[in-house]
């Protein structure tokens, strides 16, 4: 008898008792303790009442038929929205990496029940034909141990006499990277590549019908199935291979190994496999190890990997052979980041990389994260390492409008290490006043994939010092993602939530508690009636005097002025401005504050119908003049990191403290009730009277009032005029410009530092406004979308009551009947030339 050596014993021992200690294939609704078990991952999304189908390999949610039961807002979006019976996670088992939004077979909608198989590891979803037009739909969802993958098998049964055409379309969400690859197999990878996850789907066999896809016809009493494998893996070729395998492809096994010039594991590298004129991407661990059963075939893989030229490489694989290669990849050139604050403390920033002399911005990955977007990166901290390929770059680091701009060119060698060192200077001096941002989106919100953890270094690099979690239509909790990120001195949060629909969004903050296992995080649901819809939002889990509800991105008209868009006054929705806190006026869009129409008639390259859009901003001027104390907010509404992301309007609010960790709502939350709020794209503007009061107060000023006015700008922004709005209106002896009064202005961080005296011989609400009419903000965001704004900021307005009979608003309209929007770009033509204004 031969016997094993020790280590091989071993070994056998220890595989037979993991194999003996695998769980089996399982399936059981997620209740009565064993929610605990749903899986997590980037877009895990599984309640109480789901269910949850498990192997050893594999782990994945069914949604249940439960009320309202959506993965989120807008991952199907509208009435229809409700997505019982879908597969809404999949991953491998204890990894908590699921990347799925949702797949649902043939389509999704309300379904009759939703319920376990006896006596299978599987859950069906059944749509009865009385429900879906005479059609029974059933999708069996089934896992098998030894598989990463779910298998899925669709029943289309006709119970009428007649034959019904119906479509097949599956819908899946969202993937930005897929391909299709010889076998019909289809694959999507993550969204941050760096999550390492990827997935496959294929269509195994279809009986009853000679095609698939598109629309299909089944006769009378006819039916059809198609049985599917929806595979995950560590990358989408992972899942490809696990795909081909269930097909019965034949495979060897290919393994490789990537290390740099001092043998470490390279695990940041993508590999391109092939599959006949096709290629699909596959990662190392973090060992820089690939092992992987792959089709056999004379195969040349790709490797690339940032700051590395690309390497070649061939080989030969045979079915039920393994073949290996060792590849040493060269050095790769990066900068290393070393930032500090004036106090040599370590501090949040955003990196900016442009291509000079011929050299192409980088491609440092998808706009949806913060560790590379596009040619930015943004970091938690000052300390951070990012790889560019070899070539000239002007590197630009800044951190918000409050500090200056860091900026070198360099020579970048291939495999060469440059050190960028700094220190960002606080030069905007805003003692007593915090930056913050009331709406921004991750993941969660379902109309978007930014990481979550993205959008918290995305607010804490562009110094924001105060933002509310405002996902959409789910009451959620940033708070354990910026302690994760040791970003608590930096940045806080508060519960909250956006109700969203198919009319007004709100938003509405703070909330005492969240619940991860109820539909939603247990949020109201949206109300057409936006008065009923606030009133549910003041109320929920109990009345709050620092509640704060506010209008996101409002169409005015339509909520003070116009309710059923006829053109003919109506009173909108009576009484609804007096249940809101605020109303946003700027939402990533350049400022129209001092634009004198309620539209704007443009038409786009090769468009033949011009476009009449609104301007919000002028309604909201309007709007005040007739007694309406609309507390105007700037956000940014941020989706993205890159792009659609945040920085570009922020609002500043008094404050007692100017550290973020000891930032207080129950503080802050009257004031900004009470308007006490600048709205700004960069300058940070300050505005009171003599006695002191600022935006949002009333003030008594017989004759008229003194307003000390005082704008700073970082190093990087400019001001070049100070308008003075009175009861909305630019009056032009209170136009200031460095053109017409250059002694006001000065070029250092304080850009005007006047005391103005406001003429007045009626009330009137006064509106500050500091811009440079030409200059952009691109020296701060480089070539994302806010780099188009231009440097604005203005107060909200102060109210002067001139005869000592409290104030009275004058209800000018500004030359413009109310409502002044929903017309057609003639009539808006016809109204400006009236008014001398067509451009």
């Amino acid at each position: 008898m031969t016997l094993l050596p020790t280590t091989r014993k071993l070994s056998l021992t220890l595989l037979l008792a993991t194999t003996a200690l695998a769980p089996a294939a399982e399936v059981f609704e997620a209740a009565l303790g064993r929610e605990k078990e749903l899986p997590g991952g980037k877009e895990a999304d599984g309640i109480r009442g789901d269910f949850i189908l498990h192997s050893d390999r594999i782990e994945a949610v069914i949604s249940g038929n439960q009320p309202n039961r959506r993965a989120n807002m807008s991952t199907f979006y509208g009435e229809d929205g409700i997505s019982p019976g879908c597969l809404y996670d999949l991953t491998l088992r204890g990894t908590a990496n699921d990347q799925l939004v949702a797949y649902g077979p043939m389509g999704h909608g309300p379904v009759s029940y939703v319920r376990t198989v006896d006596g299978a590891a599987a859950v069906e979803s059944v749509t009865t034909a009385g429900l879906n037009q005479g059609i029974h739909k059933k999708h069996v969802y089934r896992v098998e141990d030894g598989v990463s993958g779910l298998f899925i098998t669709t029943t289309l049964r006709n119970e009428t006499a007649a034959t019904l055409t119906l479509s097949t379309k599956d819908d899946l969400v969202r993937f930005n990277s897929t391909g299709e690859v010889e076998g019909g197999i289809r694959w999507m990878d993550a969204i941050n590549p760096a999550h390492r996850c990827g997935y496959a789907l294929v269509v195994l066999k279809v009986e009853g019908t000679a095609k698939l896809g598109g629309n299909i016809e089944i006769p009378a009493g006819g039916e059809v199935t198609v049985e599917r494998f929806f595979a995950v893996g560590t990358s989408p070729a992972a899942a490809v291979s696990e795909a081909m395998r269930v097909q019965g492809t034949k495979l060897g096994r290919l393994q490789l190994s990537l290390t740099d010039d001092k043998n470490q594991g390279v695990a940041s590298a993508t590999i391109a496999l092939p599959i006949g004129k096709n290629t699909v991407p596959a990662y190392p661990n973090a060992e820089g190890k690939l092992d992987l059963p792959w089709p056999a075939g004379d195969h040349t893989l790709k490797v690339t990997d940032l700051g590395r030229t690309d390497l070649e490489a061939q080989t030969s694989l045979k079915p039920d052979s393994t073949a290996s290669l060792q590849l040493k990849l060269p050095t790769a050139s990066r900068v290393r980041f070393a930032i500090t604050d004036a106090a040599g403390k370590d501090l949040p920033c955003k990196a900016m990389f442009t291509g000079l002399d011929g050299t192409a911005n980088p491609n440092l990955g998808p706009r949806e994260r913060a560790h590379g977007c596009m040619d930015q990166y943004h970091s938690e901290t000052g300390q951070f390492t990012v790889a560019l390929p070899a070539g000239k770059y002007e590197v630009a680091v800044v951190r918000g409008p409050e500090y200056g701009r860091l900026a070198q060119v360099i020579e970048l060698k291939s495999g060469e290490e440059f050190v960028f060192t700094g220190q960002l200077q606080r030069q905007v001096d805003t003692t007593g006043w915090v930056s913050s941002d009331f709406h921004n989106h991750s993941t969660p919100s379902g109309d978007n994939v930014c990481d979550t953890d993205g959008r918290i270094i995305n607010l804490a690099a562009e110094h924001i010092e105060f933002a509310p979690t405002t996902e959409h239509n789910r009451l959620y909790d940033w708070e354990p993602t910026i302690n994760t990120l040791s970003l608590k001195p930096f940045l806080k949060t508060v519960k909250g939530m956006e109700l969203t629909g198919r009319g007004q969004h709100f938003n509405s903050f703070p909330f005492d508690a969240v619940d991860p296992y109820l539909q939603d995080g247990g949020a109201p649901v949206w109300n057409a009636d936006p008065r009923i819809a606030a009133l549910t939002l003041r109320s929920w889990q109990g009345e709050k005097a620092s509640r704060w509800i506010q209008f996101n991105h409002p169409d005015l008209a339509n909520m003070m002025i116009d309710r059923n868009a006829d053109g003919t006054p109506d009173g909108g929705f009576v009484g609804v401005g007096t249940m809101i806190d605020g109303t946003e006026t700027q939402n990533f869009s350049d400022s129209a504050i001092l634009y004198d129409a309620p539209f704007k008639v443009s038409r786009k390259p090769g468009a033949l119908a011009a476009k009449a859009s609104p301007v919000r901003e002028f309604l909201w001027r309007q709007l005040l003049n007739q007694g309406h104390r609309l507390v105007a907010v700037a956000v940014a509404d941020a989706h993205t990191v890159y792009g659609n992301g945040v920085g570009g309007w922020r609002i500043y609010l008094p404050s007692s403290t100017d550290q973020p960790e000891q930032i207080s709502w129950d503080e802050l939350a009257p004031k900004a009730k009470a308007g006490n709020i600048m709205l700004s794209s960069g300058p940070f503007l300050e505005v009171s009277t003599a006695d002191g009061k600022i935006a949002g107060d009333d003030v008594r000023g017989n004759g008229g009032v003194d307003l000390k006015v005082r704008v700073q700008c970082a190093d990087w922004l400019d001001i070049d005029r100070v308008q003075i709005l009175v009861n909305s209106r630019a009056v032009p002896e209170l136009n200031f410009t460095r053109e017409s009064h250059p002694k006001m202005f000065a070029d250092g961080v304080i850009k005007f530092d006047q005391t103005l005296h406001i003429p007045l011989q009626q009330d009137a609400h006064l509106i500050v406004v500091a811009e440079h009419r030409t200059m952009n903000l691109a020296k701060g965001f480089g070539t994302s979308d806010q780099a188009k704004l231009r440097p604005v900021a203005y107060n909200n307005p102060i109210y002067v009551d001139v005869d000592g009979e409290g104030f009275t608003p004058n209800g000018d309209t500004l030359g413009f009947e109310l409502p002044g929007v929903g017309v057609t770009a003639d009539k808006a033509r016809a109204l400006l030339d009236r008014a001398g204004m067509n451009e």
